[in-house]
C-alpha cells in the first residue's frame, strides 16, 4: 500500500516518518511545500494517480491561532479547501482518508469531556476552518477516519514543550494560564496510533468515522507548565494568571478535554497518561 503523508515536515508527520520503519509492508511518501500544496487540485489529483496512492495521512494544516484573526482567507484555504481536494482525490482513486482536526471545533463551554458527536460550535476562525474541513471531508469522501486532538507537541518545531524548556532555562519566573483546561498531546503517541488504525484497516471496506485522541488526564496549561520545569529540573517559577491578564488575539476554549472511549473501545487502542509521555519527551530533548 502506498500511503501519502501530507505536512510531513510538522510534529505529528515527523513522527509518523520516525516510526515508518514499523511497518516495512507499507510504502510511505512524506510530502511538504513547495513539493506538494494540498491546496492545488491538480498537483494532488497528478500526484495520487501517479503513485497509486491508497491511503492519506493529512498532518498540512493552517495553525496559526492568533494570526488566523486577520488571515482568514489563508486559513480556509488551507483547512477547509485543502481538506475538500484531498477528499476529492480519495474518492475518486478509492483512497482512505486520515485527516488531523482539533479541539477548537468546540466552544469550551462543556464540563464534562467532548464527545464525538457532540455539538461544534468553534468561536475563532482557525476552529471554524477546521471544523468546515471536517464538513467538506463528510459531505466528499465515501472513506474516512477524522480524528481530533488537542495541545500537540514533540521534539520537533515549535511548540508549548519546547517554548517552557528555552524560557524556562532563560528566566526566573514565567505566567501561565490555569483556567485553560484540556490535555496535552505526545504527537509520538498520536502517530503510533494512527499507524496501528491504519494498519488494521480492511481496503475492502468504508470507514466513516470521528474519533477523538489525546493523551489521558486532564490539566491546565499552568500545571502543564509547573511539571515541563519539574521534569527538566529548571528552576523557574511558574504563577498562574487568569485568561483575561493574558491577552490573545483569538480566544481560547476554557475547557477542551476530549472523551477517547469511542476510539479505545473500537480499536483496542492504549493512551498513555500525559505526565508519563511528557517525561519521555523531556528526556528525549535533554539528551
Amino acid at each position: 500500500m502506498n500511503i501519502l503523508v501530507t505536512g510531513s515536515n510538522g510534529q505529528l508527520g515527523s513522527e509518523i516518518r520516525a516510526q515508518a520503519s514499523l511497518y516495512p509492508d507499507r510504502h510511505f511518501l512524506f510530502l511538504d511545500l513547495p513539493d506538494l500544496d494540498i491546496t492545488n487540485k491538480e498537483q494532488v489529483d497528478t500526484f495520487c494517480r501517479e503513485k497509486k496512492i491508497g491511503s492519506i495521512i493529512n498532518c498540512a494544516a493552517y495553525t496559526a491561532v492568533d494570526k488566523a484573526e486577520s488571515d482568514a482567507e489563508a486559513a480556509f484555504l488551507v483547512n477547509r479547501e485543502g481538506a475538500a481536494v484531498l477528499a476529492s482525490c480519495a474518492s475518486k482513486y478509492n483512497a482512505l482518508l486520515v485527516h488531523i482536526s482539533t479541539d477548537y471545533v468546540f466552544n469550551g463551554e462543556a464540563f464534562t469531556p467532548y464527545r464525538e458527536s457532540d455539538h461544534a460550535s468553534p468561536i475563532g476562525v482557525y476552529g471554524i476552518s477546521k471544523w468546515e474541513g471536517e464538513e467538506r471531508i463528510r459531505e466528499i469522501s465515501p472513506s474516512y477516519f477524522i480524528i481530533r486532538t488537542s495541545w500537540l507537541y514533540s521534539s520537533h518545531g515549535a511548540n508549548f514543550l519546547k517554548t517552557m524548556l528555552r524560557l524556562g532555562a532563560e528566566r526566573e519566573s514565567l505566567n501561565v494560564v490555569f483556567d485553560q483546561i484540556g490535555s496535552p498531546t505526545s504527537a509520538s503517541d498520536m502517530a503510533g496510533a494512527i499507524l496501528f488504525l491504519l494498519d488494521r484497516t480492511d481496503s475492502a471496506h468504508r470507514y466513516r468515522h470521528t474519533y477523538h485522541y489525546s493523551n489521558e488526564g486532564v490539566c491546565s496549561w499552568y500545571d502543564f507548565a509547573v511539571s515541563i520545569m519539574d521534569i527538566a529540573g529548571l528552576g523557574c517559577m511558574v504563577r498562574p494568571v487568569e485568561s483575561s491578564e493574558y491577552p490573545q488575539t483569538a480566544r481560547r476554549p476554557h475547557f477542551s478535554v476530549l472523551n477517547k472511549s469511542a476510539i479505545k473501545r473500537d480499536w483496542g487502542i492504549h493512551i498513555p497518561h500525559w505526565r508519563a509521555s511528557l517525561l519521555r519527551e523531556i528526556e528525549k530533548l535533554l539528551k
